[in-house]
């Protein structure tokens, strides 16, 4: 029989426990894969690869003080934004068209993206929190 050092297995032990990553890791790592998708296909064109924005005529994403109010962003990806908005202290009065074939999950997928990329959150935005603040937004 094999005699190991009683060390080893703890050792083996702990790194099991701490190189698996738990659920909500995972899935908060599929929202992001997917709204990396979202966002290429439907919000790149304006704001950029980077989220930078573009020049004058559309707002930054990437560290802007507009994602301090994520309900507001959730109800924007969805509704649209028409009229002037200030962002980092600047103007901008560009429409932001609708996007009414976002689903709910990828809406969630686009939220987390964005707020873990840009926003400084290391969290999930999942279905289950978007769904309620999209019923509510005004239209």
């Amino acid at each position: 029989m094999i005699q190991y050092p009683k060390g080893l297995l703890l050792i083996v032990t702990l790194v099991s426990l701490f190189s698996c990553q738990s659920e909500e890791e995972m899935k908060r790592e599929r929202y992001i894969t997917e709204g990396i998708l979202v966002y290429k296909n439907n919000c790149a064109n304006c704001h950029q690869s980077k989220g930078e924005g573009l020049a004058a005529l559309y707002p930054p994403i990437a560290h802007s003080d507009f994602l301090k109010d994520k309900n507001r962003v959730i109800c924007l990806i969805r509704y649209g934004q028409q009229g002037p908005i200030v962002v980092n202290g600047k103007p901008y009065n560009r429409p932001m068209p609708p996007q009414p074939q976002l689903s709910d999950l990828e809406v969630a997928e686009l939220a987390t993206y964005i707020y873990n990329e840009w926003g400084n959150e290391t969290k999930l935005t999942d279905v289950k929190t978007v769904k309620p603040i999209l019923e509510k937004c005004v239209q």
